[in-house]
């Protein structure tokens, strides 16, 4: 007997509370038992997911209501990660689009909107979190609606289903004055609203992978939705490239699909499920994988190209080798390319310098994770600055680089100073409207160039208070340059171990990044100097000691707390002649040529090439 099947995503901006919704549509749909202890925000499994309060993996998960079985996917809601959503969409058949009551639909929503809607998917919108004391859940769905209507959303599409919600309380209604007392409306209405898969259950078997994981005991783990025939455990299949080449031919050792959080192994699994599967070395994303006798690809959405790319390099630093396990250009060759497999938003290729690779991708989020990720993992490297990738319009001649929309929710006192810098960093402004409780919402077209390195500055000049989203516009004529970084830096002209005395005296001569009892080398950078020019100082000079005892006691010397950076400002703070030195335990600024003479002698070069 077949069992009844629907296929649903949520997508939604970050922090709009998708995964918390999971939480709780798992619990009411008895996923967990009564006793069982459930961490909060369970779908989010990687430590870097618990730690930045954000989804960055895909996640499958399944529950079954009235005897139908749901397969709910999480999807990322920071636009850095948009890659993973484009391929969760072809999977499903029906996306529950979740809007914050006061905030929104901010550029993330709007993207996801976009690939679904070109799907031909009828979204459910819930407005989430009406609980909150600044909820404004009537005007935002009028914003949805518009947004629909902007996104040339077809007549049937127009015609949503809306839900207001707590994901957090764990209710939700079809009206705001609703009995608001758990999830059975949402679930009725995805079982009527969301169609059953149109797949052909005779048919020889053939799917797409979606997801790729690697497990320590089974290996590479494929997850998609099969589009035709059925599964069999141990059944001979064939691995199928977009081009029609045969990748690998192999079996099915292990067939898996979802209930709750865990993944059940089964015998079949038939057209319409999503399912897992192990026994193939070579299969990623997006091959099909189809019986011997499918000789042609299933179609698989194109994904986005990369707009940034960054320079990763051995750690060569007379500190080099000291703090990771992995520190040859091999290895990092080979965990870059292994990266490459299962994320299809990110491209590496070699680089002219010597044991450095080039490492393209959607943003400085995305490339600041797979950093991160790989320092936890052993690694040392030092990365360069984000670059923008440019082309050149076949049409007109002119070169191109890609542009941002950029959604900047402000207190209206602040609102001058961010139109000042943005405006510095060609950024054009679109729209200015008030958004109530004294704030006011920019929208700025600007250039991914103009905003790197621009958020750690606009948190200063909002004190705290600002919020910025992005989101990938599309390619548009060069804008000319942009001023970078205004002050200089303090180089290290000695290697050691920091000072006190020492940086008592360079406190004067601008914000300091080390503590005493750091250690130190030639080329690395000390600080932020607060001129315009670099200047190389003495960390390590002790103060010179007599027996000679004084009449008054020796002043204390009080260092202002040093000024200390994540890994994505760092990378977002450094110039062209600088790099960010990554080890397990460090994070480091420094010079690109170390010796003083090689930099002088770089610069001029630099300057007679400009001239």
């Amino acid at each position: 007997m077949t069992q009844s099947i629907r296929n649903v995503a949520i997508i939604a901006h970050v922090d709009h509370g998708k995964t918390t919704l999971v939480d709780n549509l798992l619990k009411q749909a008895g996923a967990f038992r009564v006793n069982q202890v459930v961490a909060e925000r369970a779908m989010d499994r990687n430590d870097l997911e618990r730690e930045r309060g954000i989804t960055i993996l895909a996640k499958s998960t399944a529950v079954e209501w009235k005897g139908v079985k749901i397969n709910i996917v999480d999807t990322p809601g920071h636009a850095d990660f948009g890659g993973e959503v484009e391929r969760i969409l072809s999977m499903v058949d029906g996306a529950i689009v979740l809007c914050d009551a006061a905030e929104g639909p901010l550029p993330q929503t709007k993207f996801v909107l976009t690939k679904a809607l070109a799907r031909g998917l009828k979204p459910i919108v819930v407005i989430n979190k009406v609980d909150r004391q600044d909820a404004r859940a009537d005007e935002v769905l009028n914003e949805v609606f518009d947004l629909f209507a902007a996104l040339g959303a077809s007549d049937e599409q127009l015609d949503f289903h809306t839900m207001f919600a707590s994901g957090r309380q764990g209710w939700a209604d079809l009206t705001m004055d609703g009995a608001r007392k758990d999830l059975s409306p949402m679930f009725d209405l995805i079982l009527s609203h969301v169609p059953e898969p149109t797949v052909d259950r005779d048919a020889p078997f053939a799917m797409n992978a979606s997801i790729l994981e690697a497990d320590n005991f089974l290996g590479r783990i494929l997850t998609g939705r099969i589009e035709q025939g059925t599964a069999r455990t141990n059944m001979p299949v064939r691995v199928l490239r977009q081009d029609g080449s045969i990748v690998e031919t192999g079996r099915l050792t292990k067939l898996m699909t979802f209930s709750g959080l865990d993944r059940v192994p089964v015998d079949e699994v038939q057209a319409g499920d999503i399912c897992a599967i192990a026994g193939l070395s070579d299969a990623t994303i997006p091959d099909t994988i189809a019986s011997p006798e499918v000789t042609e690809p299933l179609p698989a959405i194109p994904v986005d190209p990369p707009t940034l790319s960054m320079t990763f390099r051995i750690n060569d630093g007379p500190l080099g080798g000291r703090e990771g396990k992995k520190v040859t250009s091999r290895q990092i060759r080979d965990r870059l390319f292994k990266e490459t497999e299962g994320n299809v938003a990110i491209k590496v290729k070699v680089s002219e310098e010597v044991d450095a690779f080039e490492v393209a991708g959607r943003g400085e989020l995305q490339l600041g994770v797979l950093i991160e990720q790989m320092r936890r993992e052993g690694f040392e490297l030092t990365i360069g600055r984000p670059r923008v990738l440019t082309q050149v319009n076949p049409e007109t001649g002119e070169k191109e680089e890609p542009f941002e929309e950029a959604l900047i929710d402000v207190d209206e006192q602040y609102s001058g100073v961010v139109v000042e810098k943005m405006s510095l960093r060609k950024g054009m402004m679109q729209d200015m409207r008030p958004s109530g409780g004294g704030k006011v919402r920019l929208t700025f077209h600007i250039p991914s160039r103009g905003l790197i390195g621009y958020h750690g500055e606009f948190m200063t000049d909002t004190r705290g208070t600002g919020m910025m989203n992005r989101l990938f516009l599309g390619y548009q004529p060069w804008a000319g340059s942009i001023e970078g970084r205004v002050k200089g830096s303090l180089i290290s002209n000695s290697d050691g171990e920091a000072v006190q005395y020492s940086l008592f005296a360079l406190q004067e001569r601008g914000a300091l990044f080390v503590d005493p009892g750091v250690k130190v080398y030639v080329g690395m950078i000390l600080g932020e100097h607060s001129r315009e020019n670099d200047l190389d100082v003495n960390p390590i000079k002790e103060k010179k000691l007599t027996n000679i005892r004084a009449a008054g006691k020796d002043e204390a010397l009080l260092l202002v707390p040093p000024r200390r950076m994540s890994l994505e400002q760092a990378i977002a703070y450094i110039e062209e002649d600088e790099l960010v030195e990554v080890t397990p335990t460090a994070v480091r600024l420094r010079k690109r040529y170390l010796d003083p003479h090689e930099r002088k002698k770089h610069a001029r070069r630099s300057e007679s090439e400009a001239a």
